[in-house]
């Protein structure tokens, strides 16, 4: 057998023994997470609740886009500062379009067996998020008192309702 032909039956079999996104794409996305002011305090947890990233603005890390066997990953992103409301926002995982490559190149293993379980199969929708955080507003409450504990300062501003 020719050389050429050997390493074409080579870059065949290897091409139809894996999954077409675990070849073309990937299984771990880049995720950046910036905030101003920066300094926020981020927890980002998976969907069976596992803190799988925990540090402060700006970060970047890695997030898998799958969860389990034929299953998408999603996160819950936790931001929080002193003196900052609290922002939660979800990222999830989508479908990766190079999946539907199996058709052509990876075959039904890739398509049942390799893609679905190394994750890549998805991908994440975004690749970072930019937050400004609100600060908090303090909680004004209502005080009901007597007119004559008013000094005469107060009184001036009084308005009367009909």
């Amino acid at each position: 057998m020719s050389r050429t032909r050997l390493s074409a039956i080579a870059v065949a079999f290897a091409m139809l023994s894996t999954g077409c996104a675990s070849i073309v794409s990937k299984s771990n996305w880049p995720f950046s997470v910036d905030t101003n002011p920066a300094g926020a305090e981020i927890s980002v947890t998976n969907r069976k609740g596992i803190e799988v990233y925990k540090g402060t603005s700006p970060a970047a890390f890695k997030l898998k886009s799958g969860s389990s066997f034929f299953a998408k990953e999603s996160y819950t992103i936790t931001l929080t500062k002193s003196g900052f409301e609290t922002k939660k926002m979800t990222v999830e995982c989508k479908l990766n379009g190079w999946y539907f490559g199996n058709i052509l190149l990876g075959g039904v293993i890739g398509m049942l067996i390799i893609d679905p379980a190394t994750g890549a199969m998805y991908k994440l929708d975004n690749h970072g998020i930019f937050e400004t955080m609100k600060t908090k507003s303090a909680n004004a409450s209502l005080q009901i008192i007597e007119k004559d504990q008013l000094s005469k300062e107060q009184e001036q501003h009084l308005v009367k309702l009909n």
